[in-house]
């Protein structure tokens, strides 16, 4: 299994041209997670794998972050073999924020007829979840307001922080195991995002080490993170990664 990071963005809300903050996690080569969907995320997604995702992972609601999930909706409706087979993996807290910021227009199609969810097969988590062999644990980050958004870890591989605050008590739980760890990071902090001094604070540097910044604001910034030592991904970079800790389970019996 080879599996890798793809950062289809590097950008905070403010920075579409470094793209909307958005991973693909693939193996061998191919998309098996899309984690986040702002509008310029499904815009690079679509050209670089020439079709749709078939599963995405949603770390909040802000909407750089699922702001494509409406163009996705009209994309995948009207094709019978799309149509209810994209998945969409969300923290249970985080679905009925999911409805009212991009479910519950009236109408979804002028026809009627419709509803947003019919297009999808939303599946509420939260410790984890399955997605096509592999575990991912689902943790909570602290971004804007409580359980309002969740990172995932694939065990001994990657973590993906989503939006937060510096969180060590949990990448000591979920990064224990010699993971990247994808983590936002502006060059200054504030309440809902790490800034470059709050690594230094918070985080040993032997975790410090497996950072892979993103969610800053231009490409001087990046640049001033690098000189103070860190690894920071830029729109469209690919990084390798270990074998997972958990294996895949064994082909059920039947009979």
């Amino acid at each position: 299994m080879n599996l890798a990071l793809r950062f289809l963005g590097v950008g905070s809300a403010q920075a579409p041209e470094l793209g909307s903050a958005c991973g693909v996690l693939e193996q061998d080569g191919s998309p098996l997670l899309m984690i986040d969907c702002g509008a310029e995320a499904l815009s690079a997604y679509l050209d670089r794998y020439a079709g749709p995702p078939h599963a995405i992972y949603i770390t909040h609601t802000h909407m750089d972050h699922v702001g494509g999930l409406e163009r996705l909706f009209y994309r995948i409706y009207f094709d019978s073999e799309l149509r209810g087979a994209v998945r969409i993996y969300a923290h249970a807290a985080l679905v009925p924020l999911l409805q009212a910021r991009v479910a519950d227009y009236p109408e979804v199609l002028a026809e009627g007829g419709a509803n947003f969810w019919d297009a999808f097969r939303l599946i509420p988590v939260s410790r984890g979840f399955w997605c096509d062999g592999l575990w991912f644990d689902v943790f909570a980050t602290r971004h804007h307001a409580p359980n309002t958004s969740f990172g995932i870890a694939l065990e001994g591989s990657v973590v993906w922080t989503g939006d937060t605050r510096p969180v060590p008590e949990m990448l000591g739980e979920y990064a224990a195991h010699g993971e990247l760890v994808a983590h936002d990071c502006a060059l200054v902090g504030n309440p809902s995002h790490t800034g470059l001094d709050d690594l230094a604070r918070e985080y040993p540097a032997e975790m410090r080490s497996r950072l892979m910044l993103y969610h800053y604001a231009n490409e001087a910034d990046a640049a001033t993170m690098e000189a103070r030592g860190y690894r920071v991904a830029r729109r469209g970079d690919v990084a390798a990664l270990a074998t997972p800790r958990v294996p895949m389970p064994a082909p059920a019996k039947v009979g």
